[in-house]
C-alpha cells in the first residue's frame, strides 16, 4: 500500500470518533448555534492560517513541498468568512479557543522539527475539505439560514472535478520520497490531527475540561510512542 492508502485505513477509526462527538453529530442534523458555528470559522482561520505559512515556507522541502498546491489554501475565503459573521473589524474580534492554539501550536511544532509529519495535517484537513466538508456545507447553508455569504471556506473555485482532484492529491502522496517508518509517523501524527479536532469540538459543546485533559493525555502517549 501507499501512503495514501496508509492514511486512509490507519485513520479509519479516529475519522469515525470525530464524526460521533457530539459537535459535530449535531451539526450533520442540522442543530448548530451560529454562535459556536462562527468560532469554528475563526478557530479555522487560525488553523489553516498557520498551515498554509508553513507549508508555503517548505515548498523546496523534498517531502512538503509538493503538497503547496494553491488551489487548496482556505485562508482567504476563512478572511471572508470572518468579515460576515464577525463584521468589518474581525480581525481585532477574532481569538483561537484554547484548543484551536494547542492545534495550531502542534502544526507549528511539526513544520520545525520533524516536517515530514505536518503532511499527516495536511491529509486530514483538506481531503475532509473535498470530500465530507462539501455536506457540512449544505447543512450550515441551510440551518443558518445562509443565503449569499458565510460559506467561502468550502468553496474551491480553482477545482473543477472534486473527485479527479483527489485522485491527484492520493497519487502525490504516493510519490513523496519517505521511509517506510515516516510513513508509520505520518500516520500516527493524523490520527493525532483527528484527536486535535476532536478536542476543538468538545470545547466548543462547552467541555473545556475535557477537551484539556483530552489534550494532554494525548501529548503524553506521543511521547511515550
Amino acid at each position: 500500500m501507499g501512503l495514501a492508502q496508509d492514511l486512509k485505513s490507519g485513520t479509519k477509526q479516529s475519522h469515525s470518533a470525530a464524526e460521533n462527538t457530539k459537535f459535530v453529530s449535531s451539526f450533520l442534523r442540522g442543530v448548530v448555534s451560529k454562535e459556536n458555528y462562527r468560532q469554528l470559522v475563526s478557530n479555522y482561520y487560525f488553523i489553516y492560517h498557520a498551515m498554509e505559512t508553513e507549508v508555503l515556507r517548505l515548498q523546496d522541502d523534498p517531502v512538503v513541498g509538493p503538497l503547496n498546491m494553491k488551489e487548496l489554501y482556505r485562508h482567504g475565503g476563512l478572511a471572508k468568512d470572518c468579515e460576515y459573521f464577525w463584521g468589518s473589524g474581525w480581525r481585532n474580534s477574532i481569538y483561537p479557543t484554547d484548543a484551536a492554539q494547542q492545534y495550531v501550536n502542534r502544526i507549528r511544532e511539526v513544520a520545525h522539527d520533524q516536517t515530514e509529519l505536518l503532511v499527516g495535517h495536511h491529509y486530514t484537513r483538506y481531503l475532509g475539505d473535498l470530500s465530507g466538508g462539501q455536506i457540512l456545507r449544505n447543512i450550515a447553508e441551510k440551518s443558518l439560514k445562509l443565503t449569499d455569504r458565510g460559506l467561502d471556506f468550502y468553496e474551491f473555485p480553482e477545482i473543477e472535478d472534486k473527485k479527479e482532484f483527489k485522485n491527484k492529491y492520493r497519487a502525490t502522496l504516493d510519490q513523496l520520497p519517505l521511509s517506510q517508518s515516516q510513513i508509520s509517523a505520518i500516520v500516527a501524527e493524523a490520527n493525532f490531527a483527528f484527536r486535535l479536532n476532536m478536542f476543538m469540538f468538545d470545547e466548543l459543546e462547552g467541555n473545556a475540561f475535557k477537551s484539556t485533559m483530552a489534550y494532554l493525555c494525548g501529548i503524553i502517549r506521543k511521547k511515550d510512542d
